[in-house]
């Protein structure tokens, strides 16, 4: 694990991790439950996250990055900011749970170009449900996805859901990267 990816880590640990009972937007029972909040509105946290999705991706041609609300809110507004600063422009944008019944009635506010790259992003990601419809909205808009880029993944079958999907799933962090018991 990279030094950046090992604070991320040990952030995470300390503010988002939380035990208890927990139903998950999956409807699955658990344990625990990362509220990833808490990270992603920390300064050190916000940078981390930002730097490490920008790490990953570098090469891919990204045009915009950004997914479903709430989640994807504070990590493409992270994301877009820091890649001004870097010198690596990337757009920000998010996806509404319903099209907005005043203005123009989107789901999604930023005008997304046809045949655009663009990179999907997620706090959590457990079995991969939600990130699909992020998916499904921004192809229906004729752009590309080809990379989900989540913050946590719990390993709860999103690899293997995006996979199907003609996306890959890359996690800066595992469950298994957590002392669960």
């Amino acid at each position: 694990m990279s030094d950046q990816r090992q604070q991320l880590r040990d952030l995470v640990d300390a503010k988002s991790l939380k035990r208890g009972d927990f139903t998950l937007a999956s409807g699955a029972k658990s344990t625990f439950y990362f509220n990833m909040k808490e990270t992603l509105f920390d300064p050190d946290g916000a940078n981390l996250i930002a730097d490490l999705i920008l790490d990953e991706i570098a090469d891919d041609g990204a045009e915009f990055v950004g997914g479903l609300e709430m989640g994807a809110v504070p990590i493409a507004a992270c994301v877009a900011m820091r890649s001004a600063q870097i010198g690596r422009p990337i757009r920000g944008f998010y996806i509404r749970k319903q099209a907005k019944d005043h203005g123009v009635g989107k789901r999604i506010d930023v005008d997304l170009t046809p045949g655009a790259n663009v990179v999907v992003v997620e706090d959590v990601t457990t079995s991969g449900g939600s990130v699909l419809q992020a998916i499904e909205v921004i192809r229906a808009e004729g752009c590309v996805v080809a990379k989900c880029i989540t913050i946590l993944d719990r390993d709860g079958g999103a690899t293997e859901l995006l996979a199907d999907a003609g996306v890959e799933l890359v996690p800066l962090l595992r469950s298994a990267d957590f002392d669960l018991t």
